[in-house]
């Protein structure tokens, strides 16, 4: 087994955002870590150094990533190369790992696969859960599973630069709570934090609210605004619900994004805007850009980093302390959860996430007259009632162990992706970690 500290990975990327956050990434877990901005610096690397791994960009202008890992294999360069693909670039990755690459990330980086994999490489099998988070929490904010925390340790890992970051999830996850987390995390803490809802404006608004406008670009325009992007200047700007923006303005914030600059609507002189942009969507935004209704390049510009909220119902020991919390909000007196109470809730799949456990345990204590929360005072969905996943099932028959599904579900979705562990993951929708543990719980390498 390899120490960290003597392991060298080498990072090739032209995007000098893309190959920043990910040296960063890296060098956290302790290797040595350089950089490479093209495929010929990588080569002029690779004659004077011999790192024992390689994350190498696909695309690049002059010699791809391709063109490397065959001049590589020519010069008898034994490095271990994982590449670095987009969504719509499968063929290029089945290219490389025919030339021998050892596996494949997609982009937007998932951070936790790239540490996942850093720590297989050097035969330590898969991380264990670390303990403290690099920043201290707010008050009112939990992470009390292990993934919810993993989650905040890429947060924090991000903030650390001003790369774009979109964070993914189901509504009511908590994503504006994160991204005004990796605000007060960032160096621009001392700056707004401003925050921009785009499904909450009619279509033709949006860009006025995002850019501004001038006295009489429109009626009822009886004055000058200045919009959201100057509104952040040196701080951050969180667009939510990202797959909201209509196709007229993609464009322009695409263009923000490469130059720094705008025009507010009806306006000549340009803006100058300094803003870290963090958006969230709970929309599958590849699936967008297949269908067309969402740019490919913005896709890529907003989302450097990607990071997933869990849902609730997958993360089962934050429910308690949130409701418990939640009831220290509402209650005017302290009151306790009954053991039946707490049953329920635990039982609950929370469709709704976060912000129907808010809103159930509101309820709850504004019902309950005495010192104790029972079943009947939450919701009929949550109390056992109809639709709850309490209700009588109407299946006959033997139910599977959920175990023998789930092994089922994940020897299967391995052996149709070939034995890659990266792509089964993405398959079934669970973090490559996940994986990992799962595949050495059965007995599999």
């Amino acid at each position: 087994m390899t120490s960290m500290e003597e392991f060298t990975v080498l990072v090739v990327d032209d995007e000098g955002a893309h190959r920043e956050i990910l040296a960063r990434v890296l060098a956290r877990k302790g290797p040595r870590v350089l950089k490479a901005s093209s495929g010929e610096e990588a080569l002029a690397v690779l004659e004077r150094e011999s790192p024992a791994l390689v994350f190498l960009d696909v695309k690049m202008p002059g010699m791809s990533g391709i063109d490397v890992l065959e001049e590589m294999r020519k010069r008898g360069i034994d490095s271990r190369v994982i590449v670095l693909t987009a969504f719509a670039e499968v063929e290029d990755a089945v290219r490389a790992m025919k030339l021998g690459a050892s596996d494949y990330l997609r982009k937007p980086l998932d951070l936790a696969w790239v540490e996942d994999l850093l720590e297989e490489f050097l035969g330590a099998g898969p991380r264990e859960e670390e303990g403290d988070l690099p920043h201290p929490l707010p008050e009112g904010i939990l992470a009390e599973s292990p993934s919810m925390r993993q989650v905040l340790r890429e947060a924090a890992a991000a903030s650390e630069t001003d790369v774009p970051i979109l964070l993914l999830g189901e509504s009511g996850t908590g994503k504006e709570v994160l991204a005004s987390l990796i605000h007060s995390w960032s160096r621009r803490r001392g700056g707004p934090f401003v925050a921009l809802n785009l499904a909450a404006f009619p279509e033709g608004l949006v860009e006025s609210e995002l850019f501004g406008h001038e006295k009489g670009a429109f009626t009822g325009a009886v004055s000058r605004k200045e919009g959201h992007l100057e509104n952040a200047r040196g701080g951050t700007l969180f667009l939510d619900e990202i797959g909201e923006l209509p196709p007229a303005v993609q464009p322009k914030l695409l263009r923000v994004l490469e130059s720094r600059r705008s025009y507010r609507v009806g306006g000549k002189e340009e803006v100058e805007l300094d803003f870290r942009l963090v958006t969230a969507t709970n929309r599958n935004l590849e699936k967008e850009v297949e269908a067309g209704r969402f740019r490919m390049d913005l896709y890529y510009r907003i989302a450097v980093i990607e990071i997933e909220i869990p849902p609730l119902r997958e993360r089962k020991e934050e429910i308690l302390p949130l409701a418990r919390l939640f009831c220290d909000l509402y209650s005017s007196k302290p009151k306790s959860l009954s053991q039946a109470t707490m049953d329920r809730l635990l039982a609950y799949d929370w469709p709704g996430n976060v912000r129907e456990l808010k809103n159930c345990m509101q309820r709850a204590c504004i019902l309950s007259p005495g010192d104790w929360i029972l079943p009947e005072h939450l919701p009929p969905r949550v109390a056992g009632g109809e639709g709850s996943p309490l209700g009588p099932s109407k299946e006959e028959g033997p139910v599977e162990p959920l175990e023998e599904v789930e092994k089922r579900a994940i020897l299967e979705a391995v052996r149709k992706c070939g034995g890659n562990k990266s792509k089964a993951a993405r398959e079934l929708g669970i973090s490559r970690k996940k994986l990992t543990y799962k595949l050495k719980e059965y007995g599999v390498e």
